[in-house]
């Protein structure tokens, strides 16, 4: 279990530590930013380097922090951050550099921006691309209460890439809203930016003719007070006629009817507050597009792999060497690398298979076939809801893709699982990453509900492996044709149990689950992962002459009937387990089938229950909520003091 260090193991530099709120930072002439920029940038990287984090994200925007809390009059003006991954400098320089030690640690502050934690993070966030309709709907309630606040959304060129970015674009252009969009422009989202948008800002950033245009906008702009009332007028004049003539490749933004400033170094906080206090004064829709790096600031994370850098866990802040846990014995390799490496397998065998990743082929390993096949894996960016249904159309000319997205990112692509997948049955294989408890990342990561919400659906078959082989077995028995069809399989983040884990493949009946271990006192039903603590809990629960079976039901839908017929018949004390949500979920289908079979037992189901779960490390979440190895076995022993109570 981590522990967190005391605060005063990490020690801010002279200006940084006068600032306890943005109110402290305003206070600074603006020559003395850059010193806080460079403190601040080196407070993240000492915490970070020993607590853990999202690192290169946050190092990118320290520049764009101080000068949008240092123009802006937050709490006051609405900021509100796309993602969070980038808030480290926003939290320690409102109110939490005290406690910003326990960052993602458990019962310790969140790591990204939550509405509960502070007043000055106005929207909660952690999936991409929320920013910019929710800061339209807090720009519309200003208006309407005709309050005389700034609303400012920042949002990553990779979260930009989302329908709903575009959505909320779409919309704040008619609204006419006192709204600022920051572009954060740094070519990547956790891996690199793919996608046509990404060529669009390329050709804005190196275009010659179109910086040197906008630089004389900017010259023209800022000399606009001695045309008095008249100013807005002209200056929308003269720079309309400009774009018309020499821009065209401006309109993307244009035709939303946002005015368009940049692109802009986003590491020269003294320019950026220059800007900003321009833009302040201009009325409507704008965006500023900002030009940063991720990592900026720290050698070895501008010179290394940007993707290892986004959150690179424990490192030694000299000399950049990763600093990795020490392994005792052989070690089970992470099941998103054993899903990657039997993409490739597989693939290999059967050419209708296909690779499909939002924006995540370093974080779900399909990075491995898009380096052995880049013709059959795609990268569709940060577009949850496209990647499901380009995967549809991909089935409908005879390709089997498998389709890999987070189970907590699968939420965002609910509908066109149900409309455009699972309605017209069509042969897509979901890969859900990450489901259940996901630790640090904490509520905005968890996978709870994909048991759940996938279950109801038509058509669709809902398994989870209880260890590696069942995953690569499960990945082989959704491929084959005679199993066409929508077919999801779900598994944990973290590694697996086995650390010779590849073995033969193998077809697995669909709804057939397996007896793990006989017994006569009870039975524990497992789905997925958790297996494994009952196998633990077995063990332990021998020693209190307690004769427990197990049974690993891999499927959620089709449950194993024939299976649970014997053990209702056999068993009045049965134990389930899953790593969801305890409403609707594994459990909620064993009790349907005993209702609806007349079966009369006492069912007691563990797993996620109905509140929001925070952050902290797994086993910590697991204990918590009751579903590890020592819950099921103090579970059972209350099963056992029930039947001698009755005797």
């Amino acid at each position: 279990m981590a522990t967190p260090a005391d605060q005063s193991d990490f020690r801010p530099g002279d200006l940084l530590r006068q600032i306890n709120y943005p109110a402290d930072l305003r206070n600074l002439s603006e020559e003395q930013l850059t010193q806080v920029c460079n403190e601040l940038r080196q407070y993240i990287i000492d915490l970070v380097s020993v607590k853990g984090g999202h690192f290169g994200a946050s190092l990118g925007v320290v520049e764009l922090t101080v000068a949008l809390h240092y123009v802006f009059n937050t709490p006051y003006d609405q900021l509100v951050w796309d993602v969070g991954h980038q808030a480290y400098g926003h939290k320690i320089l409102t109110g939490r550099r005290p406690v910003f030690h326990t960052n993602r640690l458990y019962k310790g502050i969140s790591g990204f921006p939550k509405r509960s934690e502070s007043e000055y993070d106005t929207f909660g966030v952690g999936h991409s691309s929320t920013s910019i309709s929710g800061a339209l709907g807090m720009a519309v309630a200003a208006n309407y209460k005709k309050e005389d606040r700034q609303t400012v959304a920042v949002i990553g060129d990779g979260a930009m890439t989302a329908g709903l970015a575009f959505e909320g674009l779409n919309h704040a252009g008619i609204e006419k809203s006192n709204l600022l969009v920051v572009l954060n422009d740094n070519c990547m989202s956790i891996d690199p930016n793919v996608g046509a948008l990404k060529e669009y800002l390329n050709d804005i950033t190196t275009s010659h003719t179109y910086n040197k245009v906008k630089d004389e906008v900017w010259k023209m702009l800022g000399k606009m007070s001695k045309f008095g009332p008249d100013a807005q007028k002209i200056a929308t004049k003269v720079s309309d006629a400009l774009k018309t003539a020499l821009l065209k490749q401006s309109n993307l933004f244009e035709s939303f009817q946002f005015r368009y400033f940049g692109p802009v170094d986003g590491h020269d906080v003294e320019r950026l507050v220059k800007v900003m206090q321009d833009l302040r004064d201009i009325p409507g829709p704008k965006i500023l597009h900002v030009l940063t790096r991720k990592g900026h600031g720290y050698k070895f994370s501008e010179e290394g792999n940007p993707t290892v850098w986004h959150a690179p866990g424990l490192f030694d802040k000299n000399t950049g060497q990763l600093i990795k846990p020490m392994a005792n014995g052989p070690q089970a390799p992470r099941y998103q690398d054993v899903f990657g490496n039997t993409m490739v397998e597989l693939a290999e065998k059967n050419p209708k298979i296909m690779g499909i990743t939002p924006a995540m082929p370093s974080g779900c390993s399909l990075n491995i076939m898009m380096k052995a096949m880049p013709d059959r894996a795609f990268d569709v960016g940060i577009a949850e809801q496209h990647a499901v249904t380009f995967s549809a159309g991909l089935a409908t000319q005879g390709m089997i893709p498998f389709c890999n997205i987070y189970s907590s990112f699968m939420q965002r692509a609910y509908d066109q699982v149900v409309h455009d997948v699972a309605l017209q049955n069509l042969h897509v294989v979901f890969c859900l990453d990450r489901g259940g408890l996901a630790g640090a990342d904490g509520p905005t990561h968890h996978g709870a509900f994909d048991l759940a919400y996938f279950r109801c659906i038509p058509n669709m078959v809902v398994s989870a492996p209880m260890n590696e082989q069942e995953l690569r077995n499960l990945m082989f028995t959704a491929q084959l044709e005679k199993n066409a069809g929508p077919f999801s399989i779900r598994y944990p983040r973290g590694n697996g149990v086995m650390p010779e884990w590849r073995t033969p493949l193998e077809e697995i009946q669909i709804g057939q689950g397996r007896v793990v271990r006989e017994g006569n006192d009870l039975a524990i039903l497992t789905i997925g992962h958790p297996g494994n603590f009952a196998v633990k809990a077995c063990e332990k629960l021998d020693l209190h002459d307690i004769d427990a079976a197990h049974y690993d039901m891999r499927f959620v839908k089709p449950l194993d009937e024939k299976l649970l017929h014997k053990i209702f018949a056999k068993h009045k004390h049965i134990i389930t387990v899953e790593d969801g949500c305890v409403q609707g979920g594994f459990g909620s289908a064993v009790l349907e089938f005993m209702a609806d079979h007349g079966y009369t037992a006492h069912v007691m189901r563990l797993g996620i229950p109905d509140k929001w779960v925070e952050h902290g490390e797994q086993a910590e979440l697991w204990k918590e909520c009751g579903f590890d190895a020592d819950a099921i076995v103090e579970k059972a022993l209350s099963f056992k003091k029930e039947r001698v109570h009755k005797h």
